[in-house]
């Protein structure tokens, strides 16, 4: 649970450091918000790494929903254009992410078997 977390703040730090470089361009006291949240995403992923995420599923979670969320709330904020074919990039953004992440879990799944399978044996040899 831990990493999730971790990398729920790593992508609320850069959606947040995005936008505020958008902002920055009229209110240029918003660049110290964006080195501070970039810095701070970084951060937040190192360690969501230390704690066992693997980089591949880490870094495509981060990215696809730090695109995701910087469009969505782009619109709100900056009334950037948010069109039908823009949703459809993100649904399936989204939908590549997870299918990373259920193919990190199998892989994950099939490596105990074997390890396990492995280990018992070894046993039997022994």
């Amino acid at each position: 649970m831990r990493k999730w977390l971790l990398l729920a703040a790593a992508i609320s730090c850069e959606v947040t450091a995005s936008l505020s470089l958008k902002g920055a361009l009229d209110a240029p006291a918003l660049y110290a918000v964006v080195v501070t949240g970039y810095l701070a995403s970084f951060a937040f992923l190192a360690l969501v790494l230390r704690a066992g995420l693997p980089l591949g599923v880490a870094y495509g979670i981060w990215g696809a929903l730090g695109v995701a969320l910087t469009a969505l709330l782009s619109a709100l904020l900056f009334a950037e254009p948010l069109t039908a074919l823009m949703g459809l990039g993100i649904v399936l953004i989204i939908g590549g992410v997870l299918l990373v992440e259920l193919g990190s879990q199998r892989a994950h799944d099939r490596a105990e078997r074997l390890k396990d399978q492995t280990q018992r044996a070894d046993g039997v040899s022994a």
